[in-house]
């Protein structure tokens, strides 16, 4: 469009360009060159979607390995963040879930450095998961939870240590070896295992 007419848009706009700062022109024009490279580059697009899909590809083969080492001990299915929330998932369907989520209370409790907030959260998680009647209480024996009960007076992080390690041993010797032979976990050693497979024949 041309037109040098009073009030032309184009007359307008050319003005306003040229009260920008000359930095700022130079670097739309250099923005302008750098795009024009990248859309005559079709194959950088393709690079970028390969790149992420390799890295995704490492992390379905990282954790089919970890659903594999499941198995290989309780220690190792706690230690996963994943492998606790499908025991967890596993455990909700037997309605025993709170032995795992007193166990985890546990776990975060040690970490507490406050003793303000160790009583506090002492009394808590004796309230709900340790006490006779307890909303979500745990199986644990009645000398187990009366020495618990006896830690609360001097709470320490190590209050809960008895109770923890008896419901860790139930869940160990009773609820781990059906969560390895159920269908849900059955179902992901055999994704991870074909995923090991067809990587093993890609190479």
């Amino acid at each position: 469009m041309s037109c040098w007419a009073p009030g032309c848009p184009a007359l307008s706009m050319c003005r306003g360009l040229a009260a920008l700062p000359i930095t700022c022109l130079e670097r739309a024009k250099d923005l302008k060159t750098r795009l024009g490279i990248l859309l005559q580059k079709p194959e950088l697009g393709h690079r970028i979607g390969t790149s992420s899909k390799l890295q995704l590809g490492s992390r379905r083969r990282d954790s089919s390995q970890e659903v594999l080492e499941w198995r290989e001990s309780f220690d190792q299915l706690l230690k996963s963040k994943s492998g606790v929330t499908a025991f967890h998932t596993f455990l909700k369907t037997e309605f025993s879930e709170e032995n795992l989520d007193f166990w985890l209370a546990c776990e975060d409790f040690k970490k507490t450095r406050s003793k303000t907030k160790l009583a506090s959260k002492a009394n808590r998680i004796f309230e709900e998961f340790v006490q006779s009647e307890a909303p979500r209480e745990v199986n644990i024996d009645h000398e187990t939870r009366e020495i618990t009960r006896k830690n609360l007076s001097g709470a320490t992080s190590a209050c809960f240590n008895e109770a923890q390690a008896k419901t860790r041993t139930l869940m160990e010797k009773d609820s781990y070896p059906r969560f390895l032979k159920s269908a849900s976990y059955q179902d992901m050693t055999r994704q991870a295992t074909s995923r090991g497979i067809s990587k093993r024949s890609h190479t």
